[in-house]
């Protein structure tokens, strides 16, 4: 049998790492790649641990597939990490929604650039150190898995592939455990086994999201009114850039009890506070479909729901009310539904599809 050709995109962490072993040990011929997506001045991402873009990360990752005896290259793809998810990341900010910058970067930069300069180069696939799992089911369709550790499940992140991604792609480590993968890695010696997992957004490594903004755009950013739900005008915002959806700290308001933004207004620069009960809703509206184990959706059908990368999930029903708009009702309320967010739909185990919440 002919031996296929896997592109291991390695991040120097200890799960690409050992993603790589496992391919290399079923019989592929791997060539590890580290996507160069820091910008212009030179390391400015980098700190001591190096996230997925640090230039410690880059070395890391040469020196593991030196351990493994396979080849190793860095590919640039800083236009395509700026055009697609910080341009992205400040747009979105500044109309008031919180995007999640990772979903973004896993379909147009991991898949959608690594995947097309992959293919052109002779390889059949490539592969990630993502907690997750792809199979064919029964209907022909590629979808993703649940990864068999809830802990570690990173399905979420990954619901906008497309269908040719899916079918050349591998996810070597979805059938492990973190602690197994740790203890593979310490058991063929690799450097990176203790290695601490990256947990920050990776060009924003101090969480100063609003300060990154800032740096990064012309548009002023204009104080405004906090208002409550009826219009009365409790106070002054700093710029709606530093708020979100159920924040209560950081607002400097006393009003003799707990408040949260319940909304962010864009066009009227106003930020909403309500109270705790506000936060909660049992309805969204989603667009920017993506659908995975079905091609569309064609009649009302109950899912679970998650609507951030943390949450639990929560039984609700979805019906489309557009060509790329779907309505999603909670049979219990679920707290700070936020716009600019991903909801993603699960059937049992299998990523059903999502969208990103329009309010």
């Amino acid at each position: 049998m002919e031996q296929k050709t896997v592109v291991m995109g390695m991040s120097g962490g200890v799960d690409s790492s050992v993603g790589a072993y496992l391919l290399k040990k079923q019989g592929y011929h791997v060539i590890g790649i580290t996507m160069q997506i820091w910008q212009k001045k030179e390391g400015v991402y980098e700190k001591e641990e190096g996230g997925c873009c640090g230039l410690s990360a880059v070395e890391d990752a040469r020196r593991v597939a030196d351990e493994l005896g396979i080849p190793f290259y860095v590919m640039n793809f800083r236009k395509e990490f700026q055009t697609t998810v910080i341009d992205y990341f400040i747009e979105e900010y500044q109309k008031g929604c919180t995007p999640n910058p990772c979903i973004a970067c896993n379909r147009y930069v991991k898949w959608e650039a690594l995947l097309q300069r992959s293919l052109s180069l002779g390889a059949d696939f490539i592969a990630t150190g993502h907690y997750a799992r792809i199979e064919q089911l029964s209907n022909g369709r590629f979808a993703i898995r649940k990864s068999v550790t809830e802990q570690k499940d990173q399905t979420y992140a990954l619901y906008n592939l497309t269908q040719e991604q899916l079918a050349h792609t591998l996810m070597p480590v979805g059938g492990y455990t973190k602690e197994e993968i740790r203890s593979i890695a310490e058991e063929i010696g690799l450097l990176v086994a203790k290695k601490r997992d990256s947990q920050e957004i990776c060009f924003i490594p101090d969480h100063d999201y609003a300060a990154f903004i800032k740096e990064n755009t012309d548009t002023k950013i204009l104080p405004g009114n906090f208002v409550s739900t009826d219009g009365t005008i409790l106070g002054r915002h700093k710029g709606i850039i530093y708020y979100t959806i159920g924040q209560r700290k950081g607002l400097n308001l006393s009003l003799g009890k707990p408040v949260f933004v319940t909304e962010i207004r864009p066009q009227t620069n106003e930020v909403v506070i309500g109270t705790g009960e506000e936060v909660f809703g049992d309805t969204l509206y989603a667009d920017r479909l993506n659908f995975m184990s079905v091609p569309d959706l064609e009649e009302e059908v109950e899912v679970v729901a998650k609507i951030r990368y943390s949450h639990k999930g929560a039984l609700c029903r979805i019906k489309k009310v557009g060509k790329d708009q779907i309505v999603c009702k909670f049979y219990e309320p679920q707290r700070a539904i936020t716009p600019g967010q991903a909801v993603v739909f699960y059937q049992g185990d299998y990523v059903m599809g999502g969208g990103t919440i329009l309010r």
